[in-house]
């Protein structure tokens, strides 16, 4: 009975999301190919159709694995598409990396998709935040702010297990994927961003997925990596064979050391520096 009401009012916000979709003439959707904006870019299509365009930022941050991800979402779902490119590493109050590196990130996006949006007659731009997201350090939703970017899975109150259960619903195959976030989020606060650093975190990361783990960050500590994956997943790298294996990879991709953190895997652990949250 529970998950029937569940997914009834699952349902009941995934109607006002649309009814909410249908009231802006046209709409630029940020995609970055994680589930929620996905599913954004999704109902947006089915909502408005060529009138939604769903646009995916590149940078040195951005892996060519979500681009996979991207490009086999848009083929899949026929969105109307478009890859751009931002310039973020260009701003040094970006690359030094404080605690509001992520509203440097949005405020670089936010400002040239809505310079897309306004040079094509779009009426507005919106982007993937949920009603999860309010609880977490979220420098950048104060730049959507500021930018007035339109938030309409916030709007509709969808949590992320609901927008998971929808998008499997809707045949999205982003509904399981796991958590993702920009490359630059694994660099420590106050360790300075730079493209070196990001490719050697993408190189690391991508020994991970080759060795069949799905949910998973490399954080880059200098010369250490510190790796985190999921609890569920945590047996299988502690066996000594992929342990040694995990070890030897990164460390030929420039890493002196390769530690395996026991917390394991969880989204914004390295906020659990910052002196205010």
């Amino acid at each position: 009975m529970d998950a029937r009401l569940d997914a009834l009012f699952a349902e009941e916000k995934e109607a006002r999301l649309f009814v909410r979709l249908g009231e802006v003439a046209s709409l630029v959707v940020a995609l970055s190919g994680g589930a929620d904006s996905a599913y954004l870019a999704w109902a947006a299509h089915r909502a408005l159709g060529e009138r939604a365009l769903s646009v995916t930022a590149l940078s040195a941050s951005f892996p060519a694995y979500d681009r996979e991800q991207v490009e086999a979402l848009v083929r899949a779902a026929g969105l109307q598409h478009e890859f751009i490119e931002t310039q973020e590493l260009a701003n040094p109050l970006y690359t030094a990396n404080r605690a509001d590196r992520c509203y440097h990130c949005k405020d670089e996006l936010f400002t040239v998709l809505g310079r897309l949006a306004a040079e094509r007659g779009f009426a507005g731009v919106a982007y993937g935040i949920n009603a999860d997201d309010t609880g977490d350090f979220r420098p950048g939703h104060r730049a959507a702010g500021e930018h007035a970017v339109l938030s309409p899975l916030l709007d509709a109150g969808l949590r992320k297990a609901e927008i998971r259960a929808l998008s499997r619903r809707a045949g999205l195959a982003t509904w399981d994927r796991p958590a993702s976030a920009c490359l630059s989020s694994r660099i420590p606060y106050g360790s300075e961003v730079t493209p070196e650093k990001l490719a050697q975190i993408e190189r690391g990361e991508s020994v991970l997925r080759e060795l069949g783990f799905r949910q998973f960050r490399v954080r880059h500590h200098g010369e250490l990596a510190r790796i985190e994956i999921a609890a569920e997943e945590m047996p299988r790298a502690l066996d000594a064979g992929v342990a040694r294996e995990i070890g030897q990879r990164l460390r030929d991709i420039g890493f002196l050391y390769v530690t395996l953190d026991l917390e394991g895997y969880r989204q914004g652990s390295l906020n659990a520096a910052l002196k205010v949250v």
